[in-house]
């Protein structure tokens, strides 16, 4: 089974939404469907985060924030050896921490 990250779409105008809003702030509407995001986007920014708790169990962390194809952005760990700001990236939701039997889901970027 594939996930997805839900954007949410206003039912009153069309604008998709991440994070959901309890109202639309194009039409003032209160009503929304969830639909899944695409999984396509350019990079914007990232960073490299060196200092981390203690019970993570990798060294470093890559994180990006991506405009989506549809304009939405998104923070998700970037699965590149050498990010660059504008380069094409694609996304998938995949574990991105695991602390005894809970795993927890995000969206993570790869080249391309």
């Amino acid at each position: 089974m594939e996930r997805h990250i839900l954007g949410y779409k206003c039912r009153g105008c069309g604008h998709v939404w991440y994070p959901n809003r309890a109202v639309c702030q194009d039409c003032r509407g209160t009503e929304f469907e969830p639909v899944p995001l695409p999984k396509t986007g350019k990079l914007l920014t990232f960073t490299v985060l060196h200092n981390l708790a203690v019970d993570f169990e990798v060294p470093s962390l890559t994180l990006g924030i991506v405009e989506l194809s549809n304009g939405n952005r998104i923070t998700g760990h970037l699965k590149i050896d050498q990010p660059k700001i504008g380069m094409k990236v694609t996304g998938k939701v995949e574990p991105v921490r695991q602390v005894g039997y809970h795993t927890s889901y995000g969206m993570v970027f790869y080249k391309g």
